[in-house]
């Protein structure tokens, strides 16, 4: 995946085995904090060790492997900082997965550059739209993907947990998956899905 175009230090964002001690890590701060973020607004409290361990074995990231899935590790100055994943849900359409900072890292142009490179990994993919859903508290990353252009769609899937859906036309590419590094642009954090993150892929 190339850069659409050349950004500056400390931003970096490369694809990485989703599997990784690194990527592993992101993932599972992600889902804790969309699932924090569930809880306390709907019970009053935060999740439980057990919950966490539940829901990321009831939602696996294997869809974010080549060749038809990605898991994109964002880093500031070198230190592992956010993750985007993007899978193919069919031949022309991509979805966007696990979108996520590091609280000390938000507000510095993370989301935006991973919602950039999420969108080039899709287009070198074949894709030429990209789908997201998310939840209406989860009020950044709505605003978010509004900021770039994505349009509310209607439902594409029954999970209970998912609440808005967007969409976003995109140009695909000829030849095959774009390789490597780029760098990253502005935004804020997200997060979708369930209490901890997404549906079921």
């Amino acid at each position: 995946m190339n850069a659409p175009a050349a950004l500056p230090p400390p931003w970096t964002v490369s694809a990485e085995p989703f599997d990784s001690p690194e990527a592993w890590d992101l993932l599972r701060e992600y889902y804790t904090e969309v699932a924090d973020r569930y809880y306390e607004l709907h019970e009053g409290r935060r999740s439980t060790a057990a919950e966490i361990e539940q829901g990321l074995a009831e939602y696996p990231s294997g869809h974010l492997a080549p060749p038809h899935g990605v898991l994109l590790v964002a880093r500031y100055g070198g230190v592992a900082a956010g993750c985007a994943g993007v899978r193919l849900l069919d031949a022309r359409t991509a979805e966007l997965k696990q979108v996520f900072l590091r609280t000390a890292r938000r507000g510095l142009g993370g989301a935006s550059g991973l919602l950039a490179a999420a969108e080039t990994a899709a287009a070198g993919m074949g894709a030429e739209r990209i789908r997201l859903d998310t939840r209406l508290d989860l009020v950044e990353a709505v605003a978010l993907y509004r900021r770039h252009g994505y349009q509310e769609i209607a439902p594409y899937h029954d999970d209970p947990y998912a609440e808005i859906f967007f969409e976003k036309r995109i140009a695909p590419e000829s030849g095959s998956e774009r390789g490597a590094e780029t760098t990253v642009r502005a935004g804020s954090r997200t997060g979708q899905g369930t209490p901890g993150g997404e549906r079921r892929g």
